[in-house]
């Protein structure tokens, strides 16, 4: 079972920045696809951005160009760089991840199977 912890998330002003960190202690994140998602009430989950394997990207359209994944296979952490924030990105964003194959597609939620807690980002 693969423990996922998110962090970093807050409160933003409109235009500004939050990076979102998401850590899996003991776990080797090169084996993995990895992705964040998001869920803003009353609205499904929704995937905002994955990174595969190999450390190809993609990313939802509202995201592209504002949001940056990537991650640190050497210390187990994945990271999602948001700027220019807008009041449309206020949701609990979570991690996940998953050892299946090569993923080149914005996420979807089934095709991931361990999930982090979720943390709070709030833009006004």
């Amino acid at each position: 079972q693969v423990q996922l912890v998110e962090s970093g998330g807050g409160s933003a002003q409109a235009g500004g920045s939050l990076r979102l960190s998401c850590a899996a202690p003991g776990y080797t994140f090169s084996s993995y696809r990895m992705a964040w998602f998001r869920q803003a009430p009353g609205k499904e989950r929704e995937g905002v951005a994955v990174i595969s394997r190999d450390g190809i990207t993609s990313y939802a359209d509202s995201v592209k160009g504002r949001f940056t994944i990537s991650k640190d296979n050497a210390k187990n952490t994945l990271y999602l760089q948001m700027n220019s924030l807008k009041p449309d990105d206020t949701a609990m964003y979570y991690c996940a991840a998953d050892r299946g194959g090569y993923y080149y597609r914005v996420p979807r939620p089934a095709d991931f199977g361990y999930w982090g807690q979720g943390t709070q980002v709030t833009v006004s």
